[in-house]
């Protein structure tokens, strides 16, 4: 099936913007660098998640489900849209949560409980079987429920991100000095993949590297490569991706990005969200965004052409 063809639910009101950072090229000493703000989707406080959840939505109504089906860690964003998304549709939506129940709902669970869902936590139980016996409950009182892995980063959710290209390219056209690169956070692999993907199938100028942002992820360059090439096959794009291809900065000795734990921040990520703050007036978050911005801020002064930085809320 072609891209065009994949069932979509809008969510989306138009492009989000691509902003420059002259103030920020200043601090550098480098340029020109630019942002694009999927901050700034209109659902449930926005974040990447809005555009896959077009596609994944889709892809559920398409299929006559009425219950949205995720799991992600406590305070998930992407559960959080999920949440919205699924009240948008008009759906109902279960969270099963990585953890365990707190005495005090803050932050992501009150919005997913005003947004209507249903929370379950697996409190040291396997995550799998937790699912599974989450979906089979719901298909035994009768519903029709749709599952959506973590961070919505499955072929059909990439593609959200594959979209995304063309609508970068239409606004980076008009721009003095082409960007050599293109950074994102690298969490569950669906965005970076989906641009990755995007780049090769649309010509872009730029290639795309990905920040991992916790220093034991397990999401490899061979799993990216094999999301890939599952993408190019679904979508029909011929072409093929081996890990060797794949630019994902993991944490190592010289690559400190990810600081000392998922969700953990240091001294050095506090610090970029301050850079971001004091420069371009723009908020990062500590666990995701403030990690690869630090690394496209050192890509940043090592090019020679402009670089572009994807906010993903």
């Amino acid at each position: 099936m072609k891209l065009e063809q994949m069932p979509r639910y809008p969510l989306l009101c138009g492009f989000t913007p691509l902003q420059r950072m002259e103030n920020l090229e200043q601090a550098l000493g480098c340029g020109p660098l630019y942002i694009k703000r999927d901050d700034l989707t209109p659902l449930g406080l926005g974040g990447n998640k809005t555009r896959k959840l077009e596609f994944l939505l889709g892809d559920a109504l398409a299929g006559g489900a009425d219950t949205l089906v995720t799991v992600g860690g406590v305070q998930t964003n992407h559960g959080r849209l999920t949440a919205a998304a699924a009240a948008k549709a008009g759906l109902a939506c279960t969270l099963v949560l990585d953890g365990a129940r707190p005495e005090k709902l803050s932050g992501n669970l009150l919005l997913d409980c005003l947004l209507g869902a249903s929370l379950v936590y697996t409190d040291g139980w396997s995550t799998s079987a937790v699912i599974e016996e989450t979906l089979a409950a719901l298909q035994a009182a009768g519903r029709a429920p749709y599952f959506i892995p973590e961070g919505g980063s499955n072929a059909v959710g990439s593609a959200g991100y594959l979209a995304m290209v063309p609508e970068l390219l239409a606004q980076a056209d008009s721009l003095p000095v082409p960007p050599a690169r293109l950074v994102c956070t690298m969490g569950s692999l669906g965005t970076f993949a989906g641009l990755w993907l995007g780049a090769r199938a649309f010509g872009a100028p730029f290639s795309v590297t990905g920040v991992a942002v916790n220093p034991t992820t397990g999401y490899t360059r061979e799993k990216a490569a094999a999301l890939v090439n599952e993408m190019s096959a679904a979508y029909g794009l011929d072409i093929a991706a081996a890990p060797e291809d794949i630019d994902i900065i993991y944490a190592d000795a010289a690559h400190d990005y990810a600081g000392p734990g998922y969700n953990v921040p240091d001294a050095k990520t506090r610090g970029a969200v301050e850079l971001l703050a004091r420069t371009e007036g723009i908020f990062l978050d500590p666990c995701y965004t403030a990690k690869s911005f630090r690394g496209f801020c050192d890509i940043a002064r090592e090019l020679d052409g402009g670089a572009i930085f994807v906010h993903t809320g």
